[in-house]
């Protein structure tokens, strides 16, 4: 079978984990006999010095003819984010990106690999207890697109505006997403809100309590977003799903990776309703280690992973990256710096290709 993907490899670490992860896909191409046919395109810093705009009609295009999408990573350096090249480089780029094909699901897996238990920044005996979690966050509504915001005023008197507004919709088949993903998992879904404060959460609980009747072999509970933070590094095995709006969404996912031992380990899926979908690590573009050959390219390994499972129906292949992944790890030999290892991103790769 032959497949066209979007490549668009992003700024500093991301054209090098882009190429493992590519690397891999062929080989899982040769392997169970499928074409991958990648077009690569520009988007973030890179595009900027091509097209001065973060998401040139370009890039789009080759998108739209594609079967999906696979991301490395947009942003420069902190001490340069109010330079036109970086400045609002995520919202001129990846939120557009996600609107334009209403990738209004992410989801974000956060799994401790047994291997991996050293590098786990928690108590040894939780550590040793392993976790699997997934997070479901809605990627396409809340606070990061509501309206009005902006700014206005001046002096003292200036002020900030950013408007958290979600529909019954928009709650609705996202949670649908997580619960059945909950269904092939442990039949756990954990949402998150903050309707003690939030008139928005409170229609999310609501909405999320009623979607779970349509699920009853999937058990549901609600949890604070403050208490879920906590939760999340004092027993993160009690987890399964986790549902959560944008913003929650954001920050616990981040959390629930870091906790995993890096970053670099971090893949994410982003699903619309029907096949297509754009895949991408969590770590970001990392400009302190670009060039150095040490960034660890298993978040977009992995990510690729899910584009196979997720928009291509390959679960056999999309299952065998993970074994691949796994095995290499058990190994212990071959790790990147972040992990506890001396490797470098192109051995990490030829591993799991081998492995493969």
């Amino acid at each position: 079978m032959e497949f066209k993907i979007a490549v668009l490899a992003g700024d500093y670490i991301g054209p090098e984990v882009m190429a493992e992860a590519i690397k891999v896909l062929e080989a899982v191409g040769e392997k169970f006999n499928h074409t991958f046919h990648f077009n690569e395109a520009l988007i973030g810093g890179a595009a900027w010095d091509e097209y001065r705009e973060h998401l040139p009609k370009q890039t789009l295009d080759i998108c739209e003819n594609s079967d999906a999408i696979l991301l490395g990573a947009v942003g420069g350096p902190v001490s340069e984010q109010l330079k036109p090249k970086w400045l609002n480089v995520s919202t001129n780029a990846l939120l557009p990106l996600r609107k334009r094909f209403d990738l209004f699901a992410n989801l974000r897996p956060a799994k401790l690999f047994p291997a991996l238990a050293s590098a786990c920044p928690l108590k040894k005996e939780i550590a040793e207890r392993g976790f699997d979690i997934l997070v479901v966050r809605e990627l396409t509504g809340g606070i990061y697109f509501g309206e009005p915001r902006g700014r206005d005023g001046s002096g003292d008197e200036e002020r900030a505006v950013d408007t958290m507004v979600y529909s019954r919709r928009e709650i609705k088949r996202v949670a649908h997403v997580a619960f059945k993903a909950a269904q092939v998992r442990r039949k756990k879904v954990t949402s998150i809100d903050k309707a003690n404060v939030l008139t928005s959460s409170i229609l999310w609980r609501e909405v999320v309590e009623e979607v779970a009747r349509d699920y009853p072999d999937v058990a549901c509970d609600s949890m604070f977003v403050d208490n879920a933070t906590m939760q999340l590094v004092r027993d993160p095995a009690q987890f399964d799903v986790i549902l959560a709006g944008n913003m929650f969404g954001d920050i616990i996912s981040d959390e629930a990776v870091g906790i995993t031992g890096s970053l670099g380990m971090g893949a994410s899926a982003s699903l619309g309703e029907g096949t297509f979908g754009l895949y991408e690590p969590s770590g970001g573009s990392a400009p302190d280690i670009a060039g150095k050959g040490i960034a660890n390219p298993l978040a977009q390994i992995l990510s690729g992973g899910m584009m196979l499972k997720y928009s291509l129906s390959m679960e056999k292949e999309s299952n065998a990256i993970e074994k691949a992944v796994e095995k290499v790890l058990n190994g212990g030999k071959v790790r990147t710096p972040d992990i506890g290892g001396s490797s470098t991103t192109r051995e990490v790769g030829d591993a799991i290709v081998e492995a493969l």
